[in-house]
């Protein structure tokens, strides 16, 4: 796909999308707040505003003649690091570099439309996948990550059609863009002086989605939906400065960001209670490694086709489970809630990033909706995630690189979420 068409997606977007991860990886959930009090339970069978076009367009067919969408939610996450012994040579420095999480932003808009009274189209603007770590500059770590950034941007027309009052049907095309920049330090001199290392990799692909939703009830929804795996092709530049300067080249790596499948029902109990249940999984083995290639020479001798650095990542496919109820005070105010469970992909603490120091994770969400109008809804949710503390013990060091060195410790990771949406039929 031509490259010059999709930077046009960044564009049509007043916020840059980017964030900490919430969910495990770097997948990222909040692809609206309305979900958030719930911690994202019955996502794919709820079909409650134009959000579905991400999570089921199948659900667009429950939806008014136009619906649109837009909120925004705000992800903060702590990763402290504790050394316990690395040994990582003269390259880098000392110190736990400070709180390697932060702060990020991510928004959402949608607009779904009924063509007729059984054939609907829709349109997603959303980021599914991102994070962001950072370090102090010279952190006893340094040599294997000072600061890690993965934005992507993701446009999704779809259609949904009604076949009868229990089955609807809905797909979509997924246009997306994928930035990601790495910072650590090396050094290839004669001295072992420390240089600065900028990787930068971006690149555009294509992915797919569908799902299905079925009223088995009056009271009971079922839905399905399947998110393709995205392939990427990206290509980019290794810029050194200082002593290894000469090292400089471009760059290309191939990533496969993961497909997900989700299972949802939603039940009412009563007018005034409505339960929710989720169940999905994350295909990350489709990220074994991560090798990046130098695709042209450097000024040193090192020859087009090497390895400049291999990310053995050597992710597992994971699940999530989710359970949430809604209750309704009055026609204007309703009062959410959930629990989740999300596993990580990482096996273990040698195969642990200081880029990523990512463990299970369990959320605890409370939510509120309010209906100025009968035409308009506002969500507001928050989630704190509890995070296990993930051992560390990654050795980088190698005969072809040994001032990476090997990071031990243990981490102490957190995560906050609080959310926003605003939603309006015509």
């Amino acid at each position: 796909m031509n490259k010059t068409n999709l930077r046009l997606i960044p564009a049509l977007i007043a916020i840059a999308f980017s964030g900490s991860a919430a969910a495990a990886g770097f997948q990222l959930l909040e692809q609206n707040a309305s979900g958030i009090g719930n911690a994202y339970a019955g996502s794919a069978a709820i079909a409650d505003n134009a959000s579905t076009v991400f999570y089921n367009p199948a659900g667009m067919t429950q939806l008014q003649r136009i619906e649109v969408s837009g909120g925004i939610s705000a992800v903060g996450t702590s990763f402290k690091f504790t050394d316990q012994g690395s040994s990582v040579g003269a390259l880098a420095g000392t110190g736990n570099g400070n709180d390697g999480g932060g702060w990020g932003f991510i928004p959402n808009g949608y607009i779904s439309w009924a063509l007729t009274k059984d054939l609907y189209v829709g349109l997603g603007i959303g980021a599914p996948f991102g994070m962001k770590t950072e370090y102090d500059d010279r952190w006893v770590g340094a040599a294997q990550s000072q600061s890690f950034d993965v934005k992507t941007y993701n446009l999704n027309p779809s259609v949904a059609y009604r076949v009868n009052e229990y089955v609807s049907l809905g797909g979509g095309l997924n246009i997306q863009r994928l930035e990601a920049t790495y910072k650590r330090l090396t050094a290839i001199s004669v001295n072992g002086a420390a240089s600065p290392l900028k990787l930068t990799l971006d690149d555009n692909s294509l992915g797919w989605n569908m799902g299905a939703l079925f009223t088995l009830t009056p009271q009971t929804k079922l839905g399905i939906s399947y998110r393709s795996e995205v392939k990427y092709s990206t290509t980019g530049r290794i810029e050194i400065t200082g002593p290894a300067a000469a090292n400089s080249s471009d760059a290309r790596a191939d990533i496969t960001l993961p497909d997900v499948w989700i299972l949802s029902v939603t039940h009412k109990l009563s007018d005034r209670v409505e339960l929710l249940g989720d169940v999905s999984r994350t295909g990350w083995s489709s990220i074994p490694k991560v090798d990046v290639i130098r695709t042209t020479a450097t000024l040193s001798g090192l020859q087009v086709g090497t390895t400049a650095q291999t990310l053995d990542t050597d992710f597992k496919d994971t699940w999530r489970i989710a359970v949430g109820a809604n209750y309704k005070l009055n026609n204007e105010w309703m009062l959410k809630g959930g629990l989740a469970y999300d596993q990580t992909p990482v096996q273990g603490p040698t195969t642990r990033l200081v880029s990523l120091p990512d463990n299970d994770r369990t959320w605890f969400s409370l939510g509120a909706q309010w209906k100025p109008t009968k035409s308009m809804t506002i969500d507001a949710g928050a989630t704190y995630l509890y995070v296990k503390d993930a051992r560390i013990d990654n050795d980088q060091g190698t005969a072809a690189a040994p001032l990476r060195g090997r990071v031990t410790g243990t981490y102490e990771d957190s995560a906050w979420i609080f959310g926003l949406q605003g939603s309006m039929a015509f």
